[in-house]
Protein backbone atom coordinates (compact mmCIF):
# COMPACT_ATOMS: atom_id res chain seq x y z
CA UNK A 1 0.00 0.00 0.00
CA UNK A 2 2.72 2.03 1.32
CA UNK A 3 4.22 1.76 -2.57
CA UNK A 4 1.24 1.89 -4.48
CA UNK A 5 0.23 5.50 -3.31
CA UNK A 6 3.16 7.56 -4.75
CA UNK A 7 2.30 5.27 -8.02
CA UNK A 8 -1.21 6.80 -7.94
CA UNK A 9 -0.68 10.09 -7.04
CA UNK A 10 2.12 10.21 -10.08
CA UNK A 11 -0.11 9.10 -12.03
CA UNK A 12 -2.74 11.29 -10.91
CA UNK A 13 -0.13 14.13 -11.01
CA UNK A 14 0.24 13.23 -14.65
CA UNK A 15 -3.45 13.29 -15.35
CA UNK A 16 -4.00 16.75 -14.04
CA UNK A 17 -0.79 17.74 -16.40
CA UNK A 18 -2.38 16.20 -19.58
CA UNK A 19 -5.71 17.91 -18.95
CA UNK A 20 -4.12 21.21 -18.31
CA UNK A 21 -1.87 20.83 -21.64
CA UNK A 22 -5.32 19.82 -23.47
CA UNK A 23 -6.73 22.72 -22.70
CA UNK A 24 -9.37 21.25 -20.82
CA UNK A 25 -9.15 23.66 -17.58
CA UNK A 26 -8.92 27.02 -19.60
CA UNK A 27 -11.75 29.63 -19.17
CA UNK A 28 -12.87 33.08 -19.57
CA UNK A 29 -11.45 35.17 -17.08
CA UNK A 30 -13.08 38.56 -16.57
CA UNK A 31 -12.19 41.27 -19.49
CA UNK A 32 -10.97 38.64 -22.19
CA UNK A 33 -12.55 38.08 -25.51
CA UNK A 34 -14.92 35.19 -25.87
CA UNK A 35 -13.72 31.48 -25.31
CA UNK A 36 -14.49 28.87 -27.88
CA UNK A 37 -12.53 26.08 -26.98
CA UNK A 38 -14.60 23.49 -29.53
CA UNK A 39 -15.80 20.01 -28.06
CA UNK A 40 -12.61 17.97 -28.88
CA UNK A 41 -9.79 18.59 -26.40
CA UNK A 42 -6.02 20.03 -27.45
CA UNK A 43 -7.48 20.13 -31.33
CA UNK A 44 -10.29 22.16 -30.35
CA UNK A 45 -12.17 23.31 -34.06
CA UNK A 46 -8.63 22.79 -36.22
CA UNK A 47 -10.20 20.02 -38.13
CA UNK A 48 -13.09 22.81 -38.78
CA UNK A 49 -10.84 25.69 -39.66
CA UNK A 50 -8.38 23.42 -41.88
CA UNK A 51 -11.91 22.36 -43.68
CA UNK A 52 -12.91 25.95 -44.22
CA UNK A 53 -11.19 28.84 -42.75
CA UNK A 54 -13.32 31.71 -43.99
CA UNK A 55 -17.23 29.71 -43.72
CA UNK A 56 -15.44 28.84 -39.85
CA UNK A 57 -14.46 32.95 -38.90
CA UNK A 58 -17.88 33.66 -40.42
CA UNK A 59 -19.51 31.29 -37.92
CA UNK A 60 -17.56 32.32 -35.13
CA UNK A 61 -17.88 35.92 -35.84
CA UNK A 62 -21.66 35.51 -36.21
CA UNK A 63 -21.83 33.54 -33.08
CA UNK A 64 -19.39 35.81 -30.50
CA UNK A 65 -19.20 38.83 -32.09
CA UNK A 66 -16.18 41.04 -33.87
CA UNK A 67 -13.13 39.28 -31.78
CA UNK A 68 -13.04 36.13 -30.02
CA UNK A 69 -10.31 33.79 -28.90
CA UNK A 70 -10.45 29.92 -30.10
CA UNK A 71 -8.57 26.86 -29.73
CA UNK A 72 -6.45 25.61 -32.43
CA UNK A 73 -4.20 22.40 -32.25
CA UNK A 74 -2.95 23.16 -28.99
CA UNK A 75 -2.97 27.16 -29.47
CA UNK A 76 -5.40 29.51 -28.45
CA UNK A 77 -5.74 32.23 -31.39
CA UNK A 78 -7.75 35.65 -31.07
CA UNK A 79 -8.97 36.69 -33.75
CA UNK A 80 -10.01 40.51 -34.99
CA UNK A 81 -12.43 40.80 -37.39
CA UNK A 82 -13.22 44.64 -37.00
CA UNK A 83 -11.13 46.14 -40.03
CA UNK A 84 -10.77 49.14 -38.10
CA UNK A 85 -9.30 47.60 -35.23
CA UNK A 86 -6.82 46.31 -37.39
CA UNK A 87 -4.16 49.34 -36.92
CA UNK A 88 -3.91 47.74 -33.10
CA UNK A 89 -2.40 44.99 -34.31
CA UNK A 90 0.14 45.84 -37.65
CA UNK A 91 1.62 48.58 -35.40
CA UNK A 92 1.97 47.11 -31.95
CA UNK A 93 5.43 46.60 -30.73
CA UNK A 94 7.23 43.74 -31.00
CA UNK A 95 7.80 43.30 -27.19
CA UNK A 96 4.41 42.96 -27.17
CA UNK A 97 2.92 41.18 -30.49
CA UNK A 98 6.30 39.17 -32.36
CA UNK A 99 5.26 37.86 -35.74
CA UNK A 100 8.98 36.40 -35.88
CA UNK A 101 8.56 34.07 -33.43
CA UNK A 102 5.45 32.12 -35.06
CA UNK A 103 7.30 32.71 -38.86
CA UNK A 104 10.52 30.40 -37.24
CA UNK A 105 8.59 28.18 -36.44
CA UNK A 106 6.88 27.58 -39.52
CA UNK A 107 10.40 28.02 -41.62
CA UNK A 108 11.73 25.49 -39.33
CA UNK A 109 8.78 22.61 -39.53
CA UNK A 110 8.49 23.63 -44.07
CA UNK A 111 12.09 23.78 -45.04
CA UNK A 112 14.07 22.87 -42.29
CA UNK A 113 15.96 26.15 -41.64
CA UNK A 114 16.63 27.09 -38.06
CA UNK A 115 16.56 31.20 -37.87
CA UNK A 116 19.74 32.89 -36.16
CA UNK A 117 19.13 35.48 -33.66
CA UNK A 118 19.45 38.75 -35.58
CA UNK A 119 19.69 37.67 -38.96
CA UNK A 120 16.47 39.53 -40.03
CA UNK A 121 18.33 42.23 -40.98
CA UNK A 122 20.02 40.71 -43.64
CA UNK A 123 17.26 39.78 -45.56
CA UNK A 124 15.28 43.73 -44.47
CA UNK A 125 18.52 45.29 -45.58
CA UNK A 126 18.95 43.14 -48.92
CA UNK A 127 15.31 43.67 -49.69
CA UNK A 128 15.24 47.13 -49.29
CA UNK A 129 18.20 47.63 -51.55
CA UNK A 130 16.79 45.32 -54.50
CA UNK A 131 13.58 45.20 -54.22
CA UNK A 132 12.39 48.77 -53.95
CA UNK A 133 12.68 52.08 -56.19
CA UNK A 134 15.46 52.24 -58.66
CA UNK A 135 17.01 48.96 -57.00
CA UNK A 136 14.47 47.13 -58.51
CA UNK A 137 15.22 48.15 -62.02
CA UNK A 138 17.95 45.74 -62.94
CA UNK A 139 15.83 42.61 -61.24
CA UNK A 140 13.11 43.65 -63.94
CA UNK A 141 14.98 43.62 -66.60
CA UNK A 142 16.60 40.29 -65.47
CA UNK A 143 12.87 39.06 -65.36
CA UNK A 144 12.17 40.50 -69.02
CA UNK A 145 15.16 38.72 -70.55
CA UNK A 146 14.55 35.44 -68.54
CA UNK A 147 10.40 35.61 -69.19
CA UNK A 148 11.31 36.36 -73.12
CA UNK A 149 13.50 33.10 -73.18
CA UNK A 150 10.92 30.79 -71.76
CA UNK A 151 7.98 32.80 -74.07
CA UNK A 152 9.49 33.92 -76.93
CA UNK A 153 12.89 31.89 -77.87
CA UNK A 154 11.85 30.01 -80.78
CA UNK A 155 9.91 32.93 -82.57
CA UNK A 156 10.61 33.92 -86.19
CA UNK A 157 12.38 30.25 -86.51
CA UNK A 158 11.25 28.07 -88.85
CA UNK A 159 9.93 25.56 -86.10
CA UNK A 160 7.67 27.89 -85.11
CA UNK A 161 4.39 28.48 -86.67
CA UNK A 162 1.26 30.23 -86.09
CA UNK A 163 -0.74 26.93 -85.48
CA UNK A 164 -2.97 27.16 -82.12
CA UNK A 165 -1.12 25.34 -79.19
CA UNK A 166 -3.34 23.92 -76.35
CA UNK A 167 -2.40 23.84 -72.35
CA UNK A 168 -3.80 24.44 -68.79
CA UNK A 169 -3.58 27.89 -68.20
CA UNK A 170 -2.98 27.07 -64.75
CA UNK A 171 0.05 25.02 -65.71
CA UNK A 172 1.19 27.45 -68.57
CA UNK A 173 0.94 30.49 -66.39
CA UNK A 174 2.83 29.13 -63.33
CA UNK A 175 5.35 27.30 -65.52
CA UNK A 176 6.48 30.50 -67.24
CA UNK A 177 6.25 32.91 -64.32
CA UNK A 178 8.33 30.53 -62.00
CA UNK A 179 10.87 29.95 -64.19
CA UNK A 180 11.70 33.12 -65.36
CA UNK A 181 11.65 34.45 -61.66
CA UNK A 182 13.74 31.78 -60.86
CA UNK A 183 16.22 32.20 -63.48
CA UNK A 184 16.19 36.61 -62.28
CA UNK A 185 16.66 35.28 -58.73
CA UNK A 186 19.59 32.42 -58.76
CA UNK A 187 21.35 33.34 -61.91
CA UNK A 188 21.61 31.80 -65.23
CA UNK A 189 24.23 29.32 -67.00
CA UNK A 190 27.07 31.01 -68.52
CA UNK A 191 27.59 31.33 -72.43
CA UNK A 192 31.26 30.47 -71.50
CA UNK A 193 30.28 26.78 -70.59
CA UNK A 194 27.93 25.91 -73.14
CA UNK A 195 30.10 27.42 -75.90
CA UNK A 196 27.53 29.80 -76.94
CA UNK A 197 24.68 32.03 -75.22
CA UNK A 198 21.83 30.28 -77.31
CA UNK A 199 23.15 26.44 -76.29
CA UNK A 200 23.48 28.28 -72.03
CA UNK A 201 19.59 29.88 -73.17
CA UNK A 202 18.79 26.17 -73.72
CA UNK A 203 20.08 24.54 -70.62
CA UNK A 204 18.22 27.48 -68.59
CA UNK A 205 14.81 26.43 -70.18
CA UNK A 206 15.77 23.11 -69.52
CA UNK A 207 16.96 22.98 -65.58
CA UNK A 208 14.63 25.19 -64.86
CA UNK A 209 11.78 23.17 -66.24
CA UNK A 210 13.16 20.28 -64.25
CA UNK A 211 13.09 22.84 -61.14
CA UNK A 212 9.72 23.65 -61.43
CA UNK A 213 8.60 19.93 -61.91
CA UNK A 214 9.74 19.25 -58.53
CA UNK A 215 8.55 22.29 -57.10
CA UNK A 216 5.09 21.78 -57.56
CA UNK A 217 5.07 18.43 -56.04
CA UNK A 218 6.35 20.39 -53.09
CA UNK A 219 3.89 23.21 -53.69
CA UNK A 220 1.08 20.11 -53.20
CA UNK A 221 2.42 18.89 -49.77
CA UNK A 222 3.16 22.61 -48.60
CA UNK A 223 -0.44 23.31 -47.02
CA UNK A 224 -0.07 19.50 -44.93
CA UNK A 225 3.33 19.92 -43.80
CA UNK A 226 2.91 23.16 -42.65
CA UNK A 227 0.25 22.05 -40.52
CA UNK A 228 2.19 19.00 -39.50
CA UNK A 229 -0.72 16.41 -40.93
CA UNK A 230 1.43 14.54 -43.66
CA UNK A 231 0.80 10.72 -43.61
CA UNK A 232 4.60 8.91 -43.68
CA UNK A 233 4.75 8.43 -47.36
CA UNK A 234 4.03 12.18 -47.80
CA UNK A 235 6.82 12.85 -45.62
CA UNK A 236 9.01 11.23 -47.09
CA UNK A 237 8.54 12.31 -50.01
CA UNK A 238 8.57 15.57 -48.57
CA UNK A 239 12.27 15.07 -47.20
CA UNK A 240 13.59 13.76 -50.42
CA UNK A 241 12.40 17.17 -51.90
CA UNK A 242 13.84 19.25 -49.72
CA UNK A 243 17.18 17.43 -50.16
CA UNK A 244 16.85 17.97 -54.07
CA UNK A 245 16.50 22.08 -53.70
CA UNK A 246 19.12 22.39 -50.96
CA UNK A 247 21.40 20.34 -52.95
CA UNK A 248 19.81 22.53 -56.32
CA UNK A 249 19.85 25.66 -54.68
CA UNK A 250 23.31 25.29 -53.08
CA UNK A 251 25.53 28.52 -52.97
CA UNK A 252 28.47 26.15 -54.46
CA UNK A 253 26.60 25.44 -57.14
CA UNK A 254 24.72 29.35 -57.31
CA UNK A 255 28.72 30.59 -57.50
CA UNK A 256 29.42 28.81 -61.01
CA UNK A 257 26.20 30.92 -62.72
CA UNK A 258 25.63 34.34 -64.01
CA UNK A 259 23.83 37.31 -63.11
CA UNK A 260 23.19 35.98 -59.78
CA UNK A 261 20.64 38.57 -58.39
CA UNK A 262 22.11 41.72 -55.94
CA UNK A 263 19.06 40.74 -53.61
CA UNK A 264 19.88 36.64 -53.19
CA UNK A 265 23.75 37.60 -53.23
CA UNK A 266 23.74 39.99 -50.72
CA UNK A 267 21.60 37.53 -48.24
CA UNK A 268 23.93 35.01 -48.88
CA UNK A 269 27.19 36.49 -48.27
CA UNK A 270 25.35 37.98 -45.29
CA UNK A 271 24.95 34.98 -43.54
CA UNK A 272 27.96 33.80 -44.50
CA UNK A 273 29.53 36.84 -42.63
CA UNK A 274 27.16 36.41 -39.71
CA UNK A 275 29.28 32.78 -39.34
CA UNK A 276 26.16 30.95 -40.76
CA UNK A 277 26.88 27.33 -41.35
CA UNK A 278 26.42 26.89 -45.40
CA UNK A 279 23.97 23.72 -45.35
CA UNK A 280 21.83 26.05 -43.28
CA UNK A 281 22.39 28.71 -45.99
CA UNK A 282 21.52 26.06 -48.77
CA UNK A 283 18.43 25.60 -46.83
CA UNK A 284 17.62 29.33 -46.73
CA UNK A 285 18.06 29.86 -50.63
CA UNK A 286 14.93 26.95 -50.52
CA UNK A 287 13.26 29.68 -48.28
CA UNK A 288 13.57 32.27 -50.59
CA UNK A 289 12.91 30.19 -54.13
CA UNK A 290 8.99 29.35 -52.18
CA UNK A 291 8.38 33.13 -50.61
CA UNK A 292 9.57 34.82 -54.20
CA UNK A 293 7.89 32.40 -56.51
CA UNK A 294 5.33 30.46 -54.57
CA UNK A 295 1.94 32.50 -55.37
CA UNK A 296 3.31 34.72 -58.31
CA UNK A 297 2.80 31.96 -60.99
CA UNK A 298 -1.02 31.18 -59.33
CA UNK A 299 -1.63 34.90 -59.13
CA UNK A 300 -1.04 35.06 -63.26
CA UNK A 301 -3.16 32.05 -63.97
CA UNK A 302 -6.24 33.74 -62.11
CA UNK A 303 -5.09 37.82 -63.90
CA UNK A 304 -5.22 36.00 -67.09
CA UNK A 305 -8.08 33.91 -66.32
CA UNK A 306 -10.50 36.72 -64.94
CA UNK A 307 -9.44 38.78 -67.89
CA UNK A 308 -10.79 36.40 -70.25
CA UNK A 309 -13.84 36.10 -68.90
CA UNK A 310 -14.74 39.69 -68.82
CA UNK A 311 -14.05 41.06 -72.36
CA UNK A 312 -14.41 44.63 -71.32
CA UNK A 313 -11.54 44.18 -69.09
CA UNK A 314 -9.47 42.70 -71.33
CA UNK A 315 -10.29 45.41 -73.97
CA UNK A 316 -9.66 48.03 -71.70
CA UNK A 317 -6.24 46.57 -70.62
CA UNK A 318 -5.23 45.80 -74.20
CA UNK A 319 -5.88 49.20 -74.98
CA UNK A 320 -3.50 50.55 -72.46
CA UNK A 321 -0.94 48.46 -73.37
CA UNK A 322 -0.83 49.25 -76.99
CA UNK A 323 -0.76 52.61 -75.58
CA UNK A 324 1.96 52.26 -73.46
CA UNK A 325 4.20 50.26 -76.19
CA UNK A 326 3.43 52.94 -78.69
CA UNK A 327 4.28 55.84 -76.42
CA UNK A 328 7.76 54.23 -76.11
CA UNK A 329 8.19 54.31 -79.59
CA UNK A 330 8.16 50.28 -79.93
CA UNK A 331 6.00 47.96 -81.97
CA UNK A 332 6.20 44.09 -82.82
CA UNK A 333 6.50 43.12 -86.10
CA UNK A 334 7.91 40.17 -87.59
CA UNK A 335 11.38 39.91 -87.48
CA UNK A 336 11.54 43.43 -85.37
CA UNK A 337 13.37 43.36 -82.40
CA UNK A 338 12.25 42.04 -78.75
CA UNK A 339 9.86 44.69 -77.07
CA UNK A 340 11.78 46.01 -74.09
CA UNK A 341 9.51 46.31 -71.51
CA UNK A 342 11.05 48.74 -68.95
CA UNK A 343 10.19 50.13 -65.15
CA UNK A 344 9.45 53.18 -66.62
CA UNK A 345 6.67 51.50 -68.85
CA UNK A 346 5.35 49.67 -66.12
CA UNK A 347 4.51 52.40 -63.66
CA UNK A 348 2.02 54.25 -66.84
CA UNK A 349 -0.66 51.13 -66.99
CA UNK A 350 -3.29 52.16 -64.36
CA UNK A 351 -5.99 49.75 -65.44
CA UNK A 352 -3.38 46.71 -65.29
CA UNK A 353 -2.74 47.94 -61.97
CA UNK A 354 -6.54 48.11 -61.06
CA UNK A 355 -7.33 44.84 -62.39
CA UNK A 356 -4.10 43.26 -60.56
CA UNK A 357 -5.17 44.35 -57.42
CA UNK A 358 -8.58 43.60 -58.15
CA UNK A 359 -7.26 39.85 -58.59
CA UNK A 360 -5.46 40.10 -55.49
CA UNK A 361 -8.78 41.09 -54.03
CA UNK A 362 -10.20 37.80 -55.10
CA UNK A 363 -7.58 35.09 -54.23
CA UNK A 364 -4.66 36.11 -52.02
CA UNK A 365 -5.75 35.01 -48.71
CA UNK A 366 -3.37 35.02 -46.42
CA UNK A 367 -3.73 34.70 -42.35
CA UNK A 368 -1.44 37.17 -40.27
CA UNK A 369 -0.76 35.91 -36.94
CA UNK A 370 1.39 37.41 -34.31
CA UNK A 371 2.74 35.39 -31.08
CA UNK A 372 1.45 37.50 -27.89
CA UNK A 373 4.98 38.16 -26.03
CA UNK A 374 3.49 39.12 -22.31
CA UNK A 375 0.29 39.74 -20.96
CA UNK A 376 -1.57 43.11 -22.50
CA UNK A 377 -4.37 44.54 -23.54
CA UNK A 378 -5.89 45.25 -26.84
CA UNK A 379 -7.73 48.16 -27.68
CA UNK A 380 -10.22 48.26 -30.47
CA UNK A 381 -11.54 51.11 -32.47
CA UNK A 382 -14.67 51.82 -30.61
CA UNK A 383 -12.82 51.70 -27.24
CA UNK A 384 -13.49 48.56 -26.01
CA UNK A 385 -10.34 46.74 -24.51
CA UNK A 386 -9.93 43.05 -24.01
CA UNK A 387 -6.72 40.94 -22.11
CA UNK A 388 -4.70 38.88 -24.11
CA UNK A 389 -2.75 36.28 -22.08
CA UNK A 390 1.20 35.54 -22.83
CA UNK A 391 1.19 32.95 -25.17
CA UNK A 392 -1.37 32.71 -26.97
CA UNK A 393 -1.74 34.20 -30.70
CA UNK A 394 -3.78 36.97 -32.11
CA UNK A 395 -4.33 36.99 -35.77
CA UNK A 396 -6.54 38.58 -38.82
CA UNK A 397 -7.93 37.09 -41.79
CA UNK A 398 -8.38 40.16 -44.05
CA UNK A 399 -9.95 37.61 -47.08
CA UNK A 400 -12.68 37.58 -44.73
CA UNK A 401 -13.32 40.75 -42.74
CA UNK A 402 -12.11 42.93 -45.75
CA UNK A 403 -11.59 41.26 -48.95
CA UNK A 404 -15.42 39.79 -49.21
CA UNK A 405 -17.11 42.97 -46.94
CA UNK A 406 -19.51 43.98 -49.05
CA UNK A 407 -19.92 47.36 -47.11
CA UNK A 408 -16.10 48.29 -48.23
CA UNK A 409 -16.31 46.09 -51.78
CA UNK A 410 -20.34 46.30 -53.57
CA UNK A 411 -20.24 42.87 -55.35
CA UNK A 412 -17.75 41.41 -53.38
CA UNK A 413 -17.53 38.52 -55.37
CA UNK A 414 -17.37 39.61 -58.57
CA UNK A 415 -13.94 40.67 -60.83
CA UNK A 416 -14.32 44.54 -61.39
CA UNK A 417 -11.42 45.41 -63.56
CA UNK A 418 -11.54 48.87 -62.33
CA UNK A 419 -12.73 49.14 -58.76
CA UNK A 420 -8.89 50.33 -57.96
CA UNK A 421 -9.61 53.35 -60.14
CA UNK A 422 -11.19 56.66 -59.89
CA UNK A 423 -13.16 58.24 -62.27
CA UNK A 424 -10.10 60.46 -63.79
CA UNK A 425 -8.36 57.57 -63.93
CA UNK A 426 -6.35 57.70 -60.94
CA UNK A 427 -5.33 55.17 -58.34
CA UNK A 428 -8.65 54.72 -55.83
CA UNK A 429 -7.80 54.80 -52.24
CA UNK A 430 -11.24 55.57 -50.67
CA UNK A 431 -13.18 52.71 -49.15
CA UNK A 432 -15.46 52.93 -46.54
CA UNK A 433 -17.50 50.65 -43.87
CA UNK A 434 -20.47 52.29 -42.24
CA UNK A 435 -19.68 55.76 -42.91
CA UNK A 436 -16.38 55.60 -41.99
CA UNK A 437 -13.28 55.56 -44.26
CA UNK A 438 -11.51 52.20 -43.91
CA UNK A 439 -7.13 52.23 -44.21
CA UNK A 440 -6.59 48.83 -44.76
CA UNK A 441 -8.96 47.92 -47.63
CA UNK A 442 -6.85 45.60 -49.21
CA UNK A 443 -4.02 42.85 -47.26
CA UNK A 444 -2.95 40.51 -50.31
CA UNK A 445 0.91 41.33 -48.71
CA UNK A 446 0.65 41.20 -45.13
CA UNK A 447 0.95 44.49 -43.34
CA UNK A 448 3.65 45.65 -41.10
CA UNK A 449 6.65 43.84 -40.09
CA UNK A 450 5.57 40.57 -41.87
CA UNK A 451 4.72 42.61 -45.44
CA UNK A 452 6.33 40.67 -48.31
CA UNK A 453 8.90 42.71 -49.12
CA UNK A 454 9.33 40.95 -52.64
CA UNK A 455 5.81 42.61 -53.32
CA UNK A 456 7.17 45.60 -55.89
CA UNK A 457 8.99 43.02 -57.87
CA UNK A 458 6.08 40.16 -57.61
CA UNK A 459 3.61 43.67 -59.25
CA UNK A 460 6.40 43.73 -61.82
CA UNK A 461 6.28 39.98 -62.75
CA UNK A 462 2.40 39.82 -63.20
CA UNK A 463 2.34 42.89 -65.39
CA UNK A 464 5.04 41.66 -67.24
CA UNK A 465 3.86 38.30 -68.25
CA UNK A 466 0.75 39.58 -69.19
CA UNK A 467 2.16 42.72 -71.16
CA UNK A 468 4.22 40.32 -73.00
CA UNK A 469 1.05 37.67 -73.20
CA UNK A 470 -1.41 40.75 -74.85
CA UNK A 471 1.21 41.94 -77.36
CA UNK A 472 2.78 38.87 -78.42
CA UNK A 473 0.26 36.03 -78.77
CA UNK A 474 -3.92 35.88 -79.48
CA UNK A 475 -5.13 33.50 -76.89
CA UNK A 476 -8.71 32.05 -75.93
CA UNK A 477 -10.48 29.63 -73.73
CA UNK A 478 -10.52 26.51 -75.58
CA UNK A 479 -14.49 26.50 -73.86
CA UNK A 480 -15.26 30.39 -73.90
CA UNK A 481 -18.42 28.99 -71.15
CA UNK A 482 -16.22 27.40 -68.69
CA UNK A 483 -16.84 28.36 -65.11
CA UNK A 484 -14.35 29.92 -63.08
CA UNK A 485 -12.98 26.62 -60.83
CA UNK A 486 -13.30 26.49 -57.05
CA UNK A 487 -10.58 27.47 -55.35
CA UNK A 488 -8.64 24.42 -53.23
CA UNK A 489 -9.69 25.71 -49.29
CA UNK A 490 -6.97 23.66 -48.08
CA UNK A 491 -4.65 26.96 -48.78
CA UNK A 492 -6.40 29.43 -46.73
CA UNK A 493 -3.52 31.17 -44.93
CA UNK A 494 -0.80 30.28 -46.94
CA UNK A 495 -0.88 33.71 -49.83
CA UNK A 496 -2.83 33.03 -53.37
CA UNK A 497 -5.09 30.52 -53.58
CA UNK A 498 -5.25 27.55 -56.23
CA UNK A 499 -8.01 26.47 -58.28
CA UNK A 500 -9.34 22.85 -57.76
CA UNK A 501 -8.58 22.10 -61.51
CA UNK A 502 -7.18 23.94 -64.56
CA UNK A 503 -8.80 25.39 -67.36
CA UNK A 504 -7.25 24.80 -71.01
CA UNK A 505 -6.69 27.51 -73.51
CA UNK A 506 -5.25 27.75 -76.67
CA UNK A 507 -2.44 30.48 -77.87
CA UNK A 508 0.05 31.40 -80.98
CA UNK A 509 2.06 33.98 -81.74
CA UNK A 510 0.19 37.18 -83.65
CA UNK A 511 2.77 37.23 -86.08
Amino acid sequence: MELLLPILLGFLACLVGGLYLLGVFRQRRPGEPPLDKGLIPWLGHVLEFRRNTLKFLERMEKKHGDIFTVQLGGFYITFIQDPFSFGGFVKESRDKLDFRKFAVHLVYRVFGYKTVEGEHNILHNSSNKHLKGEGLQELTQSFMSNLQNMMLHNIGSAAEDRTWKEDGLFRYSYNVVFRAGYLALFGNVPPKSEQSEEKAKERDRTESEALFHEFRKYDQLFPRLAYGVLPPMEKLAAERLKTYFWDVLSILKMKTKDNISGWVWDIQQGKEEMGIDMSMINRYMFVLLWASQGNTGPSSFWLLLFLMKHPEAMKAVKEEVDKVLKESGQEVRPGGPMVNLTREMLLKTPILDSAVEETLRLTAAPLLTRAVIKDMTFKMADGREYLLRKGDRIAIFPFSSVHHDPEIHPEPHSFKYDRFLNPDGTKKTDFYKAGKKVKYYTMPWGSGVSMCPGRFFATNELKQFVFLMLVYFEFELKNPDVKIPEIDLSRYGFGTMQPVRDVQFRFRLRY
